[in-house]
């Protein structure tokens, strides 16, 4: 089956469209998170260009953003881009664990390669294996735990729509054993 974004653009809609007043929006340069204002009524999770892997990741950041931050631009966290110092990259790399790892768990049951980022090609970076293995720690521990509601319903529509059901646990294990 081919993997399009539209697929997950009607996917993201269809759940959280009407529940949570939040769609699913490509095509920008740079991801971003805009809440609702009172010209646009939807909260945007936008994602770059059409990159399924952009899209993904951008879902999972939405599904752990809490109520207060989803009021906020990009959740209110800071962020700079590409060019980090190792301290800068510090703290990105710990808001990135749990994104990624709930990312991993999409890529899984959506049936696509999951690559590690640290999204700082031009800066400072420490151990890429230290980083990798906290994701994978924190991706087993949501197997272990449950992901979060939100997470866990994108998660199950994903594995719906492409028929990974009985496949999922399996390939989890696999990489994640």
């Amino acid at each position: 089956m081919q993997h399009t974004c539209h697929d997950l653009v009607n996917l993201f809609n269809e759940l959280f469209a009407s529940t949570e007043q939040t769609v699913l929006v490509g095509g920008a340069s740079e991801p971003l998170y805009r809440p609702s204002t009172p010209d646009e009524l939807l909260h945007q999770v936008i994602f770059t260009h059409d990159y399924y892997a952009s899209a993904l990741h951008e879902i999972a950041h939405w599904c752990i953003a809490g109520k207060e931050r989803r009021q906020l631009v990009d959740y209110g966290y800071w962020y700079k881009p590409d060019g980090r110092n190792l301290a800068e990259q510090i703290l990105f790399e710990q808001v990135e664990v749990k994104p990624q790892a709930i990312e991993w768990h999409f890529s899984l049951a959506a049936g696509v390669n999951f690559n590690i980022s640290l999204d700082n090609l031009a800066g400072e970076t420490h151990s890429t294996s230290d980083f990798q293995q906290k994701v994978y720690q924190q991706a087993w521990l949501y197997f272990e735990t449950g992901l979060p509601l939100r997470a866990e319903k994108f998660k199950n529509r994903l594995l719906e729509f492409y028929d990974r059901s009985a496949v999922y646990y399996q390939s989890l294990l696999g990489e994640l054993a």
